[in-house]
């Protein structure tokens, strides 16, 4: 069980025990995944009562009545709306009609049940100061899905399924990777149903890591002819991003599997992949298969499920809710409030003539097939809610669930937002996007300033891998706060969206109190599958940007690259400190390479090959790292590049060595000796020490009384309010 890490065992031992439960309860409920989605309690706020500017939303409403009634009256005559489209058309109406009754910030109230879109709901400037909210007690839906009827019980080659025939796939306008089947998502049928198999060579050289092929050669037995099988896709792994590959033909005799779109980067032996989307993999309860020729979709039962009362949804939009400001014509959203609310049920796959480069190839797609992915993060995923020229408006205690895509993304001109107490939970790619990979030249175009505080971002990445938990780009002074993260098979936080040392935006961030875990591996055991990941990562200069008093920890890659806070290309201005790391397979701090940065009062905890990390040596100061504790039981203590001597400052740090046979004289350094590497001027100040931390097996790292770490400088690190 998870132990909280308040300070020394000096402090009010009540106080201790309420941090340390605290802590317990947070993890009992996360450390398994994303728990079952829990009612969240939200603003109290009274029993709504008709009166100026309140109109209501019901399933059971009619879009020409009022809307002014709870429910609908007696006769039938007047009553609630039944769709929000439907009631913002009436108060838009009215605002235009000068109407004193509606006011400035005018309440929709959305009674419980599922909304099914035939488009986005789109809001626009003249839409500010609109406030929709959940009744209270009530959890409504706005759904991008459509429900799936007309079930019946068929036999096909032995295998006792629920069919449907959807005419709209078989005429070719609707197709759909994704299924949920009474609330809970279903598996595309998959092979293998779980872990992954791995390429086992490779007949084409790629020209440079950067191109990827359109094909490999598979492990004997890995993979047949099947006679679905070019309806499938493969789903490959390669460095820290995933490739969705459409099968066009597998050679038994060759063993060679091909493919109508490239790889995102020049694959490699060992990689690993799963295929999915083929009728003879239709073989475990909660898998199902969609049959595009014939528009029969095919569904394996789970246990207890039953025909006539099955909720089956597929989706049909990309996006549920757009907000339409113009920040380039000075016109903005502002002030909405989106309260209580759920989203669900998108999909977003690479639309017909999508172009994952940032500009379209010169060379024709026949010539040169487009690659089935993003270089990073799955970047250019969208959102199901989106926003351009967002201001000053809140999603409070709303519901980012069973999507195919992120959950929400704020875009150009994004600005003062407030996203507080959500949950984004079996989500298609990750949870949040904040700005863009560009920098803007107007400061009224460019999104900054936006806090995220109290959420739960978990259980991501079902359709991108790489998609991340909080994606910051090109975006200044935002807030991330009190967060849970975890769950993801690449990075839980990620700020920055500029290599090296040019322009960059995204600076002044605060990243405090947040508790990422279970990156790259999953807590139910899935992975890891990328490489190159963090539980946070950075990219390009940021000055004013803190890193302060979260927690991080079980992060793994395969390869490389399984780091608790990682500095990546160009990283600087930024400090680190009053953090905990544990449990991280490449090291609990990683610089690629970046100037002035500051790790100072962190706790790093049994990495398992190295501790520390440092990739470049550069001619200027590359970090300072002082007054940390660095605690292991495997590998080294100093992984990479430690040449130089001036351009990195290292001291009053306490190191220790916890393996039966490690002795202090002889610290598994890595560079150099330990007498060495002070000889070279660092850390002379630094102690090869116990620190003497409470039960540091049992996560728990209180510094006891005595702790030579008190002695240097070290100060408690108060993770008491960790978390949402």
């Amino acid at each position: 069980m998870l132990k909280c890490f308040s300070g020394s065992l000096k402090r009010n031992t009540t106080t201790q025990a309420m941090n340390r439960l605290y802590l317990c309860l947070v993890a009992a409920i996360t450390l398994a995944g994303c728990a079952k989605p829990q009612p969240q309690t939200t603003t109290s706020i009274p029993a709504p009562k008709p009166g100026p500017g309140v109109f209501f939303v019901a399933t059971n409403g009619n879009d020409q009545w009022s809307g002014r009634l709870l429910k609908p009256n007696r006769t039938g005559t007047d009553g609630p709306f039944a769709t929000l489209p439907g009631a913002l058309k009436t108060v838009r109406g009215l605002r235009q009609q000068h109407d004193s009754a509606v006011g400035q910030s005018p309440t929709v109230f959305v009674g419980g049940g599922h909304y099914f879109l035939a488009a986005p709901v789109v809001l626009t400037p003249e839409d500010s100061g609109l406030v929709l909210t959940a009744l209270p007690a009530a959890r409504p839906v706005l759904s991008g899905g459509r429900p799936i009827a007309g079930w019946k019980e068929v036999t096909v080659q032995g295998k006792k399924l629920w069919a449907a025939d959807i005419p709209s796939v078989s005429d070719g306008k609707w197709y759909f990777r994704e299924l949920w089947v009474n609330g809970q998502r279903a598996a595309r049928a998959r092979h293998p149903n779980r872990g992954y198999l791995a390429i086992g060579d490779l007949p084409d050289k790629a020209a440079d890591w950067t191109q990827g092929q359109t094909r490999f050669r598979f492990r004997q037995g890995d993979l047949k002819a099947w006679d679905t099988i070019t309806n499938a896709e493969v789903l490959v792994m390669c460095k820290w991003v995933e490739s969705r590959l459409p099968v066009i033909g597998v050679d038994e005799k060759e063993g060679i599997v091909s493919f109508s779109k490239r790889a995102v980067f020049g694959l490699e032996k060992g990689d690993l992949y799963y295929a999915e989307g083929a009728f003879e993999f239709l073989d475990e309860p909660g898998e199902w298969y969609l049959d595009d020729a014939t528009g029969t979709l095919y569904y394996m039962p789970r246990a207890g499920e039953q025909l006539a009362k099955v909720q089956a949804i597929a989706p049909l939009l990309v996006q549920v809710l757009r907000f339409e400001g113009r920040p380039q014509a000075g016109q903005y959203v502002e002030h909405v409030v989106l309260r209580g609310l759920a989203f669900a049920h998108t999909e977003w796959c690479f639309p017909e003539g999508f172009h994952s480069g940032k500009n379209k190839p010169s060379i024709p797609p026949a010539a040169k097939p487009e690659a089935g992915g993003f270089s990073q993060a799955a970047a250019g995923v969208p959102g199901a809610v989106w926003g351009e020229g967002l201001r000053d408006c809140a999603f409070e205690d709303c519901r980012f669930s069973n999507l195919g895509n992120y959950g929400l993304e704020l875009t150009r001109g994004c600005q003062g937002n407030r996203i507080l107490r959500c949950e984004f939970s079996d989500l298609g790619a990750g949870g949040m996007k904040i700005g863009e990979g560009s920098i803007r030249d107007q400061a009224a175009e460019q999104t900054g300033g936006n806090e995220i505080s109290g959420c739960r971002v978990c259980d991501g990445g079902k359709m991108f891998p790489s998609a991340i938990g909080v994606w910051i780009g090109q975006s200044p002074s935002n807030r991330l706060l009190h967060n849970l993260i975890h769950d993801f098979y690449y990075t839980g936080i990620s700020i920055g969206w500029t290599w090296g040392y040019g322009p960059a935006l995204a600076t002044n961030n605060t990243v405090a109190f947040n508790h990422v875990h279970h990156i790259g591996v999953k807590s139910g055991g899935d992975g890891p599958i990328l490489s190159d990941m963090a539980g946070i990562y950075t990219l390009g200069k940021q000055p004013g940007t803190t890193i302060r008093n979260n927690l991080w920890h079980d992060i793994a890659a395969t390869r490389y690259g399984g780091w608790g806070i990682y500095f990546d290309e160009g990283s600087s201005g930024i400090v680190a400190e009053s953090n905990v790391v544990y449990r991280t397979t490449h090291g609990g701090f990683h610089q690629h390479y970046g100037e002035t940065n500051v790790v100072r009062n962190n706790i790093f905890a049994f990495a398992r090959d190295q501790q520390i990390q440092r990739s470049r040596n550069e001619p200027h100061i590359s970090f300072t790292f002082v007054t940390n504790i660095v605690y292991f039981d495997t590998g080294k203590l100093l992984g990479s590049e430690w040449k130089g001597e001036t351009n990195y400052l290292m001291d009053w740090n306490v190191y220790f060595d916890a393996r039966p046979d490690a002795k202090p004289e002889e610290l598994r350094l890595g560079p150099c000796s330990w007498q060495k590497w002070q000889e070279r001027g660092h850390d002379r100040n630094s102690l090869v020490a116990d620190p003497l931390f409470v039960a540091p097996q049992k996560n728990d790292f209180h510094l006891r009384a005595n702790s030579p770490a008190l002695t240097i400088g070290f100060q408690p690190i108060d993770l008491s309010h960790v978390g949402p």
